[in-house]
């Protein structure tokens, strides 16, 4: 079996594993053994593509591998990885990894919760291993569709409403995704080509322009949605904010990932005129998401509620980099896509093991956690100071490469633009401090919380594997953005040349 295809099966395989456990236990042991191997086969998977970058291999695309699966349509099973795949095929792992130590405790229906929370993972790295862009369309569904499961079942407060919303808002940008993908594969027979969904042999026919213009905002839309674009974010503060403690993590570290990944490896890549005519609409959208999202935190008393309008604005920030269509930008939003999953996953540990303990998430209700529980509060000043860039944290570099690249544009418009998504800067900066002020350092509010404990070590595990990813790529960025760069640069070239 080759390594990619490996991404698939492990999770499936230790699904199987979970059906033959007896206990909670045993399902917390065969869970964690099979999320532990995932991510050593991930960090494998980057030495070998190191190792092949290194040995001179200029393929676009490495590990490829390709079989026929409905002939009729001219479907495959196609896959293969570049720098981007890799490192949020990483990323995944390491969010899996840490997500399934932060469940440690569920113990309702424990085995359907961590089932469908690795399912959710399954389709997450299919997803990022396909070429083929309906084998990549299956992949996204089995990643979202457990998510109304999880959050309906094991979810808190209005959690039907929540998983509701969610799932008939992202089902609604699946619908926009199926319509865009069809359109693309109707129209590569354009010039006698056979038809086809793979998408390096889609990026070799010029689409008509009149399709470019009809698809690429249905397409963008379609993958915009999942990484909550303006308008259509709705679904994302409530579905986090009902979320159990890992499927927050899932959600906004790597679900939310596969809107920004879609949106850069299709719509951009494939449609590069309708990019360029489509740009100034959606460079403003994504504005308006980078800027709301960060006023919408400051007026959040609920952590959850925080850290969701938090990831609205960060998740915006990445689309906006990817439509500046320069090597700097993209360089930029791949960074931000990885920074920010790691760093909200972290986050959203932290909020559930302090709900756990104080069982309530409003944050003028607590008080004086440093003195109380020091580990996590560290560890949630340290989650703090990445979301507003403080330099050696991952968030710095993402944020700082995002907007040197932006502002590379001599047009107005652009400069304009990335100096108001700046300002989100200094927005997330006062409420994150306000938070850190007022829940770590304020007066203890309640006596009964002088009786909470710290952090048990199954806690200490997904938080500590969580922040040194903060830290490598806050500390030594440079092994990132040389992964990444031989990757960007098809993808810049054939956006570069088109002119209007």
């Amino acid at each position: 079996m080759d390594i990619l295809t490996s991404f698939v099966v492990v999770p499936l395989l230790t699904i199987i594993g979970i059906f033959f456990c007896k206990s909670n236990k045993q399902t917390r042991v065969v869970s964690a053994i099979g999320m532990s191997i995932q991510l050593i086969l991930a960090f494998r998977l980057l030495a070998m593509y190191l190792y092949a970058r290194h040995g001179g291999n200029t393929a676009e695309m490495l590990f490829m591998k390709d079989y026929i699966w409905f002939p009729a349509l001219n479907i495959h099973y196609a896959i293969g990885v570049d720098g981007i795949s890799v490192a949020m095929i990483c990323l995944t792992s390491i969010v899996v990894f840490a997500g399934i130590f932060a469940s440690w405790e569920v113990e309702y229906l424990h085995k359907a919760f961590v089932i469908s929370l690795i399912l959710l993972s399954s389709g997450v790295f299919g997803f990022f291993i396909s070429i083929d862009i309906f084998t990549m369309f299956l992949f996204y569904e089995v990643a979202v569709i457990p998510m109304y499961i999880l959050i309906g079942i094991w979810g808190s407060g209005p959690k039907e409403y929540s998983a509701m919303k969610l799932t008939l808002m992202l089902m609604g940008g699946s619908a926009f995704l199926m319509l865009g993908l069809i359109g693309i594969y109707v129209n590569t027979g354009a010039e006698g080509h056979a038809l086809t969904f793979n998408i390096l042999e889609i990026a070799k026919i010029h689409l008509p322009h009149d399709i470019q213009m009809i698809f690429f905002p249905i397409t963008f839309v379609g993958f915009g949605v999942l990484g909550a674009m303006f308008p259509f974010h709705t679904w994302s503060p409530d579905g986090h904010a009902s979320a159990p403690t890992a499927v927050s993590m899932l959600h906004a570290g790597v679900l939310m990932k596969l809107g920004g990944y879609g949106c850069f490896r299709v719509a951009m890549y494939l449609m590069p005129e309708g990019a360029h005519a489509w740009s100034t609409l959606f460079i403003t959208l994504t504005a308006i998401s980078v800027i709301y999202g960060a006023f919408g935190a400051i007026w959040q008393k609920d952590l959850k509620y925080i850290n969701a309008y938090s990831s609205v604005s960060h998740c915006g920030l990445v689309l906006f980099a990817i439509l500046m269509m320069n090597k700097t930008a993209m360089d930029g939003a791949i960074i931000q896509m990885l920074s920010h999953g790691i760093m909200t996953a972290l986050f959203f540990a932290l909020i559930g093991m302090i709900y756990g303990r104080t069982h309530t998430r409003i944050i003028t209700e607590m008080g004086g956690l440093m003195k109380i529980m020091p580990f996590l509060a560290v560890c949630y000043v340290i989650a703090g100071l990445a979301s507003l860039g403080l330099p050696g944290f991952s968030g710095f570099v993402a944020e700082m490469t995002v907007f040197v690249g932006a502002f590379q544009h001599a047009e107005t418009f652009y400069r304009i633009v990335t100096i108001l998504a700046c300002s989100s800067i200094v927005v997330t900066a006062v409420y994150i401090l306000r938070v850190v002020g007022v829940l770590l350092f304020g007066p203890v509010t309640n006596d009964h919380f002088l009786q909470l404990k710290d952090a048990k070590w199954y806690e200490k595990v997904s938080t500590v594997t969580l922040i040194l990813g903060i830290t490598a790529i806050g500390v030594a960025p440079l092994w990132l953005s040389n992964l990444i760069q031989d990757s960007l640069t098809p993808i810049v070239e054939r956006l570069s040349i088109v002119q209007f």
